[in-house]
């Protein structure tokens, strides 16, 4: 029997927070060497999946399946592909990143408050996102996708309401309200999400009579399953929705704003670049394989509804004084581009979107640590109250300038590679759709230049006249970041081999091929 390594890579931070959690009140700091600890391991069993896994071989590889609730035809059923390994590898190199930057987060001297907040808490629960999290980027039976799915909402809504931000204008109370408001509104949206999702879940075991992805795939990829129109449309609206909040897709994004903004840093770190990239993988996985002709049929919809994301978001990131609800409307437009490529149904498209994932994680989760570390230096998170921190701070600024710049997609920066593949991927099948897109990186370019101007440069601000540069620690986050986007800038090519067959299969789930250029190269 070959060693379970999907079950280990998901155990081992599961473990991790239920060891973290354990330790005595007094070794808060034991408690944060042991979280890390765990987390570089997850790294570690990550690590040896991209090894592992052949890129040409099965679609899907080193799968486990185990009878769980076999009365209802529920297994405990594991597998990757290609883009389930890259979202794995990504979810396990941030944690340590998070950890490490949220290193005094949940400090009971450093809350500013009489109330205590148990530092352990704070990293067991991070560790179990981060298991639940990657045990959903590897569930190929779909109640178990739907449990973890649903699960991980637990932890978050802790983290978000119970170790908010203290960077806040107001009062205690009113902080504390705050906070509370936005757990609470995260938590419905995507419990309205999860229980439509349930009715779907419910009707698709009606239908095909087990839970397995592969088996309902193959079956109905050889006809012996056949859906009515209907049935398919409604199942698939059913799946589309709860992805749609997740993601999170205009109008079903209002919660993310409120939660990247009360949650600290590192919290909004997890929920953009790790939680939200749950919704947009599982659109590739389950929507276009299980339900691949209403997938076609929601097209033209879904497109303009990720139009919609794109300058709506990006426009309201022009307007916004808060530095942390600025990046968390750029999340809102940059996964309009993820999902705008996904359904364009090319193949640039589909490998620009996971390479978004992938980007788009790298680069908010520098940009936003590093607003993270500026914002507790100074006690703010409106724009207003800084100018001229690259006088005194030029390394923190420096730091700051390159995740702005790989948040408007410079040539040269990760994130440029995969916004360019999904636009060509788009404009080859929809070009009127890949035109209007492109409005989202000239406002792109416009929040995060004058984002940077406003907070680095100009006269020096009296409150941030002796603000202290970035500490080794913060430097050991942000360094291997930026090192990450521009390496993967200039040469993709290891995540584009990686995932290059998954998307073929997914092409091929729904049969499209990519259009034929109107022009033929020259021989």
């Amino acid at each position: 029997m070959s060693f379970p390594l999907l079950t280990a890579t998901a155990a081992v931070p599961a473990i991790g927070a239920i060891v973290t959690a354990a330790v005595p009140a007094a070794r808060r700091t034991a408690a944060k060497w042991l979280a890390l600890f765990f987390s570089l391991a997850t790294l570690v069993l990550a690590i040896v999946i991209g090894v592992r896994f052949a890129p040409g071989g099965e679609r899907y590889q080193l799968t486990e399946s185990h009878a769980w609730i076999a009365d209802f035809g529920v297994r405990y059923e594991l597998g990757v592909d290609g883009i389930g390994v890259a979202l794995i590898g990504l979810t396990a190199l941030l944690i340590p990143f998070v950890i490490l930057a949220g290193w005094h987060d949940a400090d009971p001297e450093e809350t500013g408050s009489k109330r205590w907040r148990p530092t352990q808490g704070f990293f067991a629960l991070i560790l179990m996102v981060e298991a639940m999290v990657i045990l959903s980027f590897e569930a190929t039976d779909v109640f178990l996708f739907y449990i973890l799915f649903e699960a991980m909402l637990i932890p978050m809504y802790f983290l978000i309401g119970g170790f908010g931000d203290r960077a806040h204008a107001g009062s205690d109370e009113k902080a504390a309200t705050q906070r509370s408001y936005a757990a609470v509104k995260f938590l419905l949206y995507n419990l309205a999400g999860g229980l439509i999702m349930l009715a779907a879940v419910i009707g698709l075991y009606v239908v095909a009579g087990n839970f397995s992805l592969q088996e309902i795939a193959a079956a109905r990829a050889s006809g012996e399953l056949e859906m009515a129109t209907n049935t398919e449309r409604l199942l698939f609206l059913g799946f589309f929705f709860a992805f749609a909040v997740k993601a999170p897709l205009w109008p079903l994004h209002t919660w993310l704003p409120n939660a990247m903004g009360e949650a600290t840093a590192p919290v909004a770190v997890l929920i953009t670049a790790v939680v939200d990239k749950v919704g947009t993988f599982a659109m590739l996985r389950f929507c276009l394989q299980l339900f691949p002709e209403a997938s076609k049929w929601a097209t033209p919809v879904i497109l303009v509804l990720a139009l919609i994301s794109i300058v709506y978001g990006a426009l309201l990131a022009v307007g916004q004084r808060d530095i942390k609800r600025l990046v968390a409307y750029a999340s809102i437009s940059h996964f309009g581009f993820i999902i705008m490529g996904i359904f364009a149904m090319t193949s640039q498209g589909q490998s620009g979107a996971t390479l978004y994932m992938i980007n788009h994680g790298i680069s908010t989760a520098a940009l936003m640590l590093v607003a993270g570390f500026l914002i507790s230096r100074r006690g703010s998170r409106l724009i207003a109250d800084y100018g001229g921190v690259q006088k005194v701070a030029p390394v923190l600024a420096g730091t700051f300038l390159v995740g702005s710049l790989a948040t408007l997609s410079l040539p040269g920066l990760a994130p440029f590679v995969s916004e360019f593949l999904v636009l060509v991927g788009t404009f080859t099948r929809y070009p009127v759709v890949g035109i209007i897109a492109t409005f989202g990186i000239v406002l792109a370019a416009l929040y995060t230049l004058v984002l940077y101007q406003r907070t680095m440069t100009g006269p020096v601000k009296v409150e941030v006249a002796r603000m202290p540069d970035l500490r080794v620690r913060e430097l050991v986050v942000v360094a291997p970041l930026i090192a990450l986007l521009i390496f993967l800038g200039v040469y993709p090519k290891p995540v584009t081999e990686l995932v290059n067959p998954a998307v073929g299969h997914t092409l091929s789930d729904v049969q499209k091929k990519d259009p034929k250029p109107e022009v033929e190269a020259a021989k």
